[in-house]
């Protein structure tokens, strides 16, 4: 009996983690590669293998069925997870074809029965005598339509696909949906934000970012290299989650003594640059989250200030009700389907349902709703989801506008951000007048798909 590599038993078993438990690989990978203490070689295999197979299981399962003979939903969970692993090598990576089967029969004697590993041993053989290029055509003509054609090609469900492609509509670029879901399947470069008043880009070693004036982009490595990552005065996030940021902080000059609150502030990673923008402008942020693990990482992202600001665990819908007319500037970087940001997060798209947006949409508009309560006169806060979906992102918004009326304003987001990025952001829509909020794209600009409102209170 042959050896299973750490590398393809580790990345089972947080492939079987994330199925049965919910888990999520981007936390819980790291943590298995640390207490492993593999090679940078074995733990970047571990890595593609994970990633790699979560980001292409919808494409394997087409493969799947046609060698199997059988639909997918026949076939036991931790068997098929063994299945999709194997695939990824054979389809997907240059690794030795009798390395790829015997290792997963060997791992699929560990979750099955002898007659299951057998059957993964034929439908790996299966897989094995025909070219990746034409099992590719195979899978793609299984497709009973176009949308279903894309979902195979891409690996992305129906309905993702669908919702994406109305939001590109929305800015007459449909033609463009093919070039995101492909940037869906393209793992993103580490995005590095330096503190303001903390720490420098000049003094990281990386790239400056295209847009972020204080973001950097690292060519690859552990970001904890980086002694200000170390130290917390530098962290790891997403440059569109930056420019969310900042374009609260920097719409309009800082009056020193603002209040600031982020009403939605776990895990912490935008909270930590609202601080330190607060601090250098001399405004004071509170933040709030209200499940108390997700406070407990936003004290811990907040500890590299001194004093510390404020953390609240209060249900965010309710701020309007004892802190009315209270904030000066508020970020509501609402709880969401994070369809924006499954390039990092790729089994995302496999959990989340059309019922999550119904679901969703419902929090959006009553955190929306509160925040203008809890929001000064003259005040500005900045509605942001990690989602292109319309009904999460446009829809929340011109339902706010709607029952406030004149109160509120939408604010010219594309002009402010233009005041702040290091390069010009090319931002929808085409087909229309100019919008007042930004969608970025993975495709387009290279970050997560945030779609940014901000909106005074009169």
């Amino acid at each position: 009996m042959s050896a299973v590599q750490p590398a393809r038993r580790i990345a089972l078993d947080v492939i079987l983690a994330v199925r049965e438990s919910d888990a999520y690989a981007n936390l819980l990978l790291p943590v298995r590669l640390q207490r492993a203490k593999l090679s940078e070689a074995d733990a970047g295999l571990a890595t593609e293998l994970t990633y790699g197979t979560l980001r292409r299981q919808g494409y394997y399962d087409a493969v799947i069925a046609l060698a199997a003979g059988r639909p997918v939903d026949k076939i036991d969970p931790a068997i098929l997870d063994v299945l999709r692993l194997a695939c990824h090598q054979l389809l997907s990576m240059r690794v030795a074809q009798h390395a790829a089967v015997d290792e997963s029969v060997q791992l699929a004697k560990t979750v099955g029965s002898n007659s299951a590993t057998g059957f993964v041993n034929g439908v790996l053989r299966t897989i094995t005598r025909t070219p990746a290029a034409e099992w590719h055509e195979r899978a793609l003509d299984s497709a009973k339509n176009a949308d279903e054609r894309l979902a195979i090609a891409y690996s992305h469900p129906v309905w993702i696909i669908r919702a994406f492609r109305s939001a590109l509509a929305a800015e007459g670029r449909a033609a463009e949906l093919d070039a995101l879901l492909e940037a869906d399947n393209v793992a993103p470069r580490v995005s590095v934000v330096a503190l303001p008043g903390e720490s420098t880009v000049s003094e990281l070693d990386a790239y400056a970012a295209a847009y972020s004036p204080v973001g950097a982009v690292l060519d690859g490595g552990d970001p904890l290299q980086l002694e200000a990552v170390r130290a917390g005065r530098a962290r790891v996030q997403d440059e569109g989650s930056q420019l969310a940021a900042l374009a609260l902080s920097r719409v309009r000059p800082i009056v020193a003594g603002e209040r600031w609150l982020d009403l939605c502030a776990g895990p912490g990673g935008k909270a930590a640059l609202l601080a330190a923008e607060a601090r250098v402008g001399g405004a004071t942020l509170i933040a709030n989250e209200v499940v108390p693990a997700r406070a407990e990482l936003v004290r811990n992202a907040l500890a590299v200030f001194e004093p510390a600001p404020e953390v609240w665990e209060l249900d965010g819908t309710t701020v309007g009700d004892d802190h009315a007319d209270e904030f000066d500037r508020i970020l509501i970087d609402a709880p969401c389907t994070g369809l924006g940001a499954l390039r990092r997060r790729p089994e995302a798209r496999w959990r989340k349902s059309p019922r999550d947006v119904a679901h969703l949409s419902g929090l959006q508009s009553n955190l929306l709703n509160a925040a203008i309560t809890a929001l000064k006169p003259g005040g500005v806060l900045a509605y942001v989801t990690c989602s292109p979906h319309l009904a999460e992102s446009k829809v929340i918004v011109e339902g706010a506008v709607k029952k406030w009326g004149a109160a509120i304003e939408r604010i010219d987001t594309p002009a402010v951000l233009a005041t702040i990025t290091d390069a010009e952001l090319d931002l929808g829509p085409t087909n229309g007048p100019p919008a007042q909020h930004a969608q970025l794209w993975p495709h387009r600009h290279g970050t997560d798909a945030m779609f940014i409102q901000l909106i005074s209170k009169v």
